[in-house]
């Protein structure tokens, strides 16, 4: 095995000093204003706001760009099985088809397993970019089959882009061997800066063949994260930064995060909502501890925000997941099928399909401007919030009856922004409207003023109007961001002739726990 790369290496004769890195890293960090030696990085950057290299890592990376996660599908393989450490809203035995959520999967693989199911689907859906290793355990916790996954992967098809999430216990041994592997994205879950928060959230480590407790533990972890997220960073990898938003334990804390994380060089936060229902086992779902609303999650990454741009469409996937973000094509692809597919691996279509993906980007940019600057001149205050129904394409082009999830945008006279996503059981099975009923779906979407749709019955729709929301299929199959702009304007409009009064909505409901349909 090659030398691992240790802290000390940067203290070498000649060396840049830890100090100078730490400032450069900060200095190439992620900033929503831009200025000075920054780079308008984050999830909703663009071609004009990144270096180039840059640029081409992300363009494509549906976790790293929010526009790519309309077009561009992922896939995680489960060869990482072990953990170093206990998070207390984590239990990895809970298993069920229809969920999604961390550290869930219907099987796991051996790393020539993984390689295979890697071609099959980047075979099948040339939109797949990007393979991650995101447990169910630890990446890192498992390096002999993380890497041998990866080595196996290159060989077979060099264009997909390598990622790996990790606790970050690890982290500070495996970078030099990640830099060589060409894994450009690492992801690395900090809930903590503090170790008396730590205490709270992780019961014990296991390091250096030891096991920590309580403040102890949290402080060689936090140490261990940080360390590893300076040392990607000194060596050009791009780093999410995932956090789980836990209230009442680190929820005003993880904007101290949020400053610790950005000074390091991290790429783009991302700030996600505890899922804690009992019926999963975890220490904080049989504890009663529960998950934010929908504003209390927004406002915590609006106040991250003036500090670093946030990622929002994260979807808080299972760890063998595949497809776009916000579904999951993993049944299509079990092992037993897998072995019994004709592969062929095609890399010129996969490339003509990805170019054709990019031109209809290009359109779609193109007519959100056109739409945003018939907003010049208003002075409105307003901002409201708007729910697509969605299949993906960054088109309006699905039933509502039909929707796993709406997107939210959120909607103002300086243009439309992705806000989030609200997962919801589907309304209608079968013709006929579901058992759970409108009621979840309403609470999912009580701080939209609008649901843009492909199509919707008149029972929802009445259910709708009765809530408040305006349910509107004007804009079926239209580009997203350019139809709730539209409709924006439309909005001020009837509000300035006063066909319609402005309410300000209130808070949301986040949807946990396994769908119920079979």
């Amino acid at each position: 095995m090659s030398k691992l790369l240790q802290l000390h290496d940067f203290g070498a004769p000649g060396a840049t000093s830890f100090d100078e890195l730490r400032k450069s890293a900060a200095s190439s960090g992620c900033s929503s204003k831009g200025g000075a030696g920054k780079t308008g990085c984050g999830s909703a950057a663009g071609p004009s706001d990144l270096p180039p290299e840059i640029w081409e890592k992300v363009k494509n990376h549906p976790c790293y760009s929010e526009q790519a996660h309309h077009h561009f599908a992922r896939m995680h393989v489960a060869v990482a099985p072990a953990c170093n450490i206990q998070c207390n809203y984590c239990n990895r035995k809970y298993d069920c088809a229809n969920e999604s959520r961390p550290g869930v999967v219907s099987e796991k693989l051996t790393p020539e397993q993984a390689a295979r199911k890697v071609v099959a689907v980047a075979s099948t859906i040339p939109q797949m970019t990007v393979l991650g290793i995101a447990g169910p355990g630890d990446a890192l916790a498992n390096p002999a089959k993380t890497f041998k996954t990866f080595e196996l992967v290159t060989e077979t098809a060099p264009d997909i882009k390598l990622c790996l999430s990790t606790n970050g216990l690890m982290l500070p041994d495996y970078v030099e061997q990640i830099a060589a592997m060409k894994v450009d994205h690492v992801t690395i879950t900090i809930n903590m800066i503090d170790p008396e928060v730590g205490a709270k959230i992780y019961p014990w480590i296991f390091y250096n063949h030891r096991r920590y407790t309580g403040v102890e533990a949290s402080k060689i972890l936090s140490e261990r994260q940080l360390l590893g997220l300076e040392m990607l960073v000194a060596r050009g990898i791009l780093v999410k930064v995932n956090s789980v938003m836990i209230p009442g334990i680190n929820d005003q804390h993880l904007i101290e995060v949020n400053k610790a994380v950005k000074s390091r060089g991290a790429f783009l936060h991302n700030i996600m909502p505890l899922i804690s229902e009992a019926e999963h086992g975890t220490a904080f779902g049989l504890a009663g501890q529960r998950g934010p609303t929908a504003q209390e999650l927004k406002t915590l990454q609006d106040a991250c925000e003036g500090e670093m741009n946030m990622m929002r469409h994260c979807r808080q996937c299972r760890a063998d997941a595949v497809g776009l973000l916000g579904e999951d094509r993993s049944a299509e692809f079990t092992t037993e099928k897998v072995m019994a597919m004709d592969v062929e691996y095609d890399l010129a279509a996969r490339q003509a399909y990805q170019a054709k993906v990019e031109a209809e980007r290009d359109a779609i940019a193109v007519a959100k401007q056109r739409e945003l600057e018939k907003l010049e001149g208003e002075t409105a205050t307003i901002k409201i919030q708007v729910a697509i129904a969605t299949k993906g394409g960054g088109v309006i082009n699905e039933h509502f009856g039909h929707a796993h999830e709406f997107q939210i945008y959120e909607v103002s006279t300086a243009g439309a922004k992705f806000v989030g996503h609200r997962r919801v059981d589907l309304y209608c099975e079968g013709g006929y409207a579901s058992e759970t009923g409108i009621d979840p779906i309403l609470q999912a979407l009580n701080d939209c003023t609008a649901v843009l749709v492909a199509k919707i019955g008149m029972c929802p729709k009445d259910s709708l109007a009765g809530a408040g929301i305006e349910a509107v299929e004007t804009y079926a199959f239209e580009y997203i961001e350019q139809s709730v702009i539209a409709y924006f304007k439309d909005y001020l409009e009837r509000v300035g002739k006063s066909e319609i009064r402005h309410v300000a909505r209130g808070d949301a409901t986040i949807r946990q726990g396994a769908f119920t349909e079979a």
